[in-house]
């Protein structure tokens, strides 16, 4: 069983960062890519950034490229999203996930089995 635990997510005014951080159970979280969704209210769960599972790549949504790096520690089976630059249009919950074997796409949601509780993250102007 594999169980996410997302937390770092708070108030913040626009410009400012967080940093979230998901922590994981299990042996084999060094295996596995890692994702970052988001999803505000009355819309889609979103892709944010997803890193394979040696960290040797990186994928960001364009809406956050160049303001979010996503990385690893896997000696701590955690996973991390520093948000800076932030915006109100970065208000929503964010879920870390961890993604499917057997699949290089990143960005679709159907490529994640395990889910975190969510975060929130509220950007004020």
């Amino acid at each position: 069983q594999v169980q996410l635990v997302a937390s770092g997510g708070g108030l913040v005014q626009a410009g400012g960062s967080l940093r979230l951080s998901c922590a994981a159970s299990g042996r084999t979280f060094s295996s596995y890519a890692m994702g970052w969704f988001r999803q505000a209210p009355g819309k889609e769960r979103q892709f944010v950034a997803a890193i394979t599972w040696s960290g040797g790549s990186t994928y960001y949504a364009d809406s956050v490229k160049g303001r979010f790096t996503i990385s690893r520690d896997n000696a701590k089976n955690t996973v991390y999203l520093q948000m800076n630059s932030l915006k109100p249009e970065d208000t929503a919950v964010y879920y870390c996930a961890r993604k499917r074997d057997g699949s290089s796409w990143y960005r679709s949601e159907y490529e994640y089995d395990y889910w975190g509780q969510g975060t929130q993250v509220t950007v004020s102007s």
